[in-house]
């Protein structure tokens, strides 16, 4: 198989062939159809994040087709088409897996980051953490789901019941994020690089109440604010952005130093708080209700062999929406 091969931080991707890996006891091999391409793929690829599995193919939000089971696997059969997420296995065993917080793990594995993921032809994945796509969605339209979408459900949720709802960093999680939200019943407050029109245009088009840059305030306190963008300086302007009560969720997996800022700031019982991966149940209640609102993808296409630029265009912020990787596009 043809597979784009990540040999030190740092350095281009590198297509290479691989023979097909072949699944083991409690694993599928699948076919890949589409793999989006998220900013973690960028921090993992760049050194941003320690310790990766080297060599690695990156690569985290998968879909595919299911050719062959491993012994014991019997929740899928072949031709299914199934997702492949950043979560790719848990101990079970620790004190949080224990208590219902998988994403937590002590002895976690995840996809495209300690696991082989999904810029190749195909891959293998442990199927208890595989998911059955919605016949709504293409692997095309399907991939940004199972990250872009998936974190940001988990991210929406720590915003509990949050009406007037900030968004900072309009991208492939936020322009999916924002019809959720919207489908709620909530109100968008897009937060954009200043002067980038083209992506304030495209929060308006997804119905945002107000749109403006980074660097301004929303012209009324926000109950939440949700921080997509790795960019340490905006958790203090999202925190003068919220109520009294309100809560700041980072939603990335790495970000810029937070500079210091006055107390008076947090003060009020503001809450500023992280999100770590995700959990299987989150999986199942973000797939269920993608196609209820209908969440609508919009997507870039990248033959595989174009990984490095699909990733350079994603680190310049040259896309609206979701880059995704295709294997057999010429």
């Amino acid at each position: 198989m043809r597979a784009m091969l990540l040999d030190a931080p740092g350095q281009p991707l590198r297509l290479v062939d691989l023979p097909v890996p072949e699944p083991g006891p409690g694993q599928v091999l699948v076919r890949v159809a589409a793999c989006a391409v998220c900013r973690t793929d960028l921090h993992v690829v760049d050194g941003e994040l320690p310790e990766p599995k080297l060599p690695l193919i990156p690569g985290h939000e998968i879909v595919g087709e299911v050719v062959r089971c491993g012994l014991g696997v019997d929740r899928f059969r072949s031709g299914e088409a199934v997702g492949i997420p950043w979560l790719g296995r848990t101990c079970g065993r620790c004190w949080y897996c224990r208590n219902g917080a998988e994403n937590l793990c002590d002895h976690p594995g995840f996809t495209g980051y300690t696991i082989d993921g999904g810029y190749a032809e195909y891959t293998v994945a442990d199927a208890a953490y595989c998911f059955p796509m919605p016949d709504a969605y293409d692997a095309v339209a399907g991939a940004p789901l199972l990250c872009a979408g998936l974190i940001g459900y988990r991210t929406l949720a720590m915003a509990g019941n949050a009406e007037r709802l900030g968004i900072y960093g309009f991208g492939a999680a936020a322009h999916i994020v924002a019809q959720v939200a919207t489908f709620q019943g909530r109100s968008i407050y897009a937060f954009t690089r200043p002067a980038d029109l083209a992506a304030q245009a495209f929060a308006r088009e997804l119905g945002a109440r107000w749109v403006g840059g980074s660097d301004q305030q929303p012209p009324e306190p926000l109950d939440a604010a949700l921080i997509f963008a790795p960019v340490g300086s905006l958790v203090p302007a999202a925190l003068q952005a919220v109520r009294k009560g309100g809560t700041v969720v980072c939603g990335g997996i790495h970000m810029s130093d937070i500079p210091s800022f006055p107390y008076r700031q947090l003060w009020e019982e503001r809450v500023i708080r992280s999100v770590a991966n995700l959990t299987r149940q989150d999986a199942h209640e973000f797939l269920q209700l993608a196609p209820r609102v209908p969440v609508q993808t919009q997507t870039t296409i990248y033959p595989l062999a174009r990984a490095n630029e699909a990733l350079a265009d994603l680190r310049h912020g040259r896309l609206q929406g979701a880059a995704v990787l295709v294997p057999d596009q010429p």
